[in-house]
C-alpha cells in the first residue's frame, strides 16, 4: 500500500515507518522537524529511513499550513497514518498554541485530506491522558472520557469527537489509537525512562513528581508498532447505526469510528522503575522528590481485550528488556563509554 505517515520523524513514526518499509509498503512521509526536543535526534530518524529502502519519500512540511491539504491532494496514498503533534503534557501548561495548531488545526488538515481523497483507512495517535483522574483500575475504551486535565488531553480527546464526525457524516473508517507511555530506542528526550538513564549517568539529580507514587503503563515501542500495523489492516466496516443511543461511548458498533488501547494491561510504580534502571546501570540516582504536577494523572493501566482480540500477542516485551535495549541504544547514540 501507499501509505501518508505524518510525524514520522518522531519516536513512534520513525519505528512505524521503518516497520511499514520492511514490509514492501511505500511510505510517504511528512515532519515539520520543530524544536521541541533536539532537531538533530529527529534528523538522525529520517536519515535512518532514507538509507534503508528507496520506497520512502520525505517531506518537511506543516500540517497546519493552509497549504497543506493542497500540496498532498494530487499524491496516491490508501492510507493515513496521523502521528503528528505537540506532544508533551506539562508543555501544554507553557506553550498552548502550539497545541492548538498542531493538535486541532493540523488534525482537522489531514482527516479533511483523507476525506477528500476517499481513503480506506485514517488512523491517528490519541492518548491514555484522555482518561484523567479515572478511578478504575483499567482504562476502557467505553469508560468515560469527558475530563480532561490538561490542553493536551483536550485536544486528544477533540481528535476523538472530530473523528466521530467525520465517520458519521461522510462513513469514513477511523480508528484512534491511545498511546500508554511509549518507551524504547530512539526515545523522546523528554520522556521519564530516557531523563532518568541521562541523568544517573551523567551524575545529575532525577526529578521524581508526586514523590514516586505514580504507576504507569510502560509500552515498548516494537510491541507499539506491531499493534498499530494489525490496526492497518483491521479497517472499520462502513455500518453505522444511527439510532444507537450510546453515541457518546467508544464502541465499534459506530463503525466505521473506532477506538483501541495500545498499551500495557501490566503498570509499573515509578520507584520500582528507577530501581530497575539503577541496576542495570549499576548506579544510584540522586533522588529530588517533588509535589505532583498540575495535570499529571496518578496511574495508567489499559485495558487491552480489544486489541488483543485483533493481536493476541500484544504485549510481548517485559519492563526489564525494553530497558536493557534502551540504555544499550542509548549509550551507543550518544557514544557513552562503559
Amino acid at each position: 500500500m501507499n501509505i501518508l505517515l505524518t510525524g514520522v520523524g518522531g519516536f513512534i513514526g520513525f519505528h512505524l515507518a521503518k516497520e511499514l518499509l520492511s514490509q514492501g509498503h511505500y511510505v510517504i512521509g511528512v515532519d515539520n522537524l520543530n524544536s521541541y526536543y533536539d532537531p538533530k535526534l529527529k534528523r538522525d530518524r529520517i536519515n535512518n529511513l532514507i538509507k534503508l529502502k528507496k520506497k520512502f519519500k520525505f517531506y518537511k512540511e506543516n500540517i497546519s499550513s493552509n497549504k497543506f491539504i493542497k500540496k498532498f491532494l494530487a499524491k496516491k496514498f490508501d492510507i493515513i497514518i496521523n502521528l503528528a503533534a505537540q506532544a508533551g503534557v506539562r508543555y501544554s501548561l507553557k506553550n498552548p498554541h502550539a497545541y492548538v495548531n498542531s493538535n486541532l488545526v493540523g488534525f482537522v488538515n489531514t482527516i479533511e485530506l483523507a476525506k477528500r481523497k476517499k481513503i480506506k483507512h485514517f488512523l491517528y495517535a490519541s492518548s491514555s491522558s484522555v482518561y484523567g483522574y479515572s478511578k478504575k483500575n483499567l482504562y476502557k475504551e467505553t469508560d468515560q472520557v469527558n475530563h480532561p486535565l490538561q490542553l493536551y488531553a483536550a485536544t486528544k480527546r477533540s481528535n476523538e469527537l472530530i473523528a466521530h464526525s467525520y465517520s458519521s457524516l461522510f462513513n469514513l473508517p477511523t480508528t484512534g489509537m491511545r498511546f500508554f507511555t511509549v518507551y524504547g530506542t530512539w526515545g523522546r528526550p523528554d520522556m521519564s525512562i530516557f531523563m532518568f538513564v541521562k541523568n544517573i549517568i551523567e551524575n545529575k539529580k532525577i526529578d521524581i513528581f508526586n514523590y514516586g507514587k505514580h504507576e504507569r503503563s510502560f509500552t515498548y515501542i516494537d510491541d507499539i508498532v506491531e499493534g498499530i500495523c494489525s490496526l492497518i489492516k483491521k479497517i472499520p466496516k462502513k455500518n453505522l447505526q444511527k439510532k444507537n443511543k450510546k453515541i457518546l461511548n467508544v464502541d465499534e458498533s459506530f463503525a466505521p469510528y473506532n477506538i483501541v488501547n495500545l498499551g500495557n494491561d501490566k503498570s509499573v510504580k515509578l520507584m520500582d522503575l528507577i530501581l530497575r534502571i539503577e541496576k542495570l546501570l549499576s548506579k544510584k540516582s540522586k533522588k529530588k522528590l517533588l509535589k505532583i504536577q498540575p495535570g499529571d494523572i496518578f496511574k495508567t493501566k489499559a485495558n487491552i481485550v480489544k486489541l488483543k482480540n485483533i493481536n493476541n500477542k500484544f504485549p510481548k516485551t517485559q519492563i526489564n528488556d525494553g530497558l536493557i535495549k534502551f540504555i544499550d541504544w542509548y549509550k551507543k547514540y550518544y557514544k557513552i563509554k562503559t
